[in-house]
């Protein structure tokens, strides 16, 4: 991904999770809330990835850890 696009979507991130906090602050109904908690959990887990992302980190799922490496080609 082209670096300056990647930290475009890193800042859009940072602050769509920034407007949800402040909009879960201010919410009184507790079904608000609770929309607001996943969306926020979404937004947090994007944020998460882009980091990552950004860091050059790759993330591995526990399966492909554990699967045996086929190291002759077979």
């Amino acid at each position: 991904m082209y670096l300056p696009a990647l930290a475009k979507d890193l800042y859009k991130s940072q602050k769509e999770v920034e407007e949800i906090e402040k909009k879960l602050e201010q919410a009184t109904a507790v079904a608000a809330q609770e929309e607001l908690k996943n969306e926020l959990r979404q937004a947090n887990a994007e944020l998460s990835q882009l980091r990552k992302i950004m860091e050059g980190r790759k993330e591995h799922s526990k399966a492909s850890l554990h699967k045996p490496k086929n190291r002759f080609g077979l």
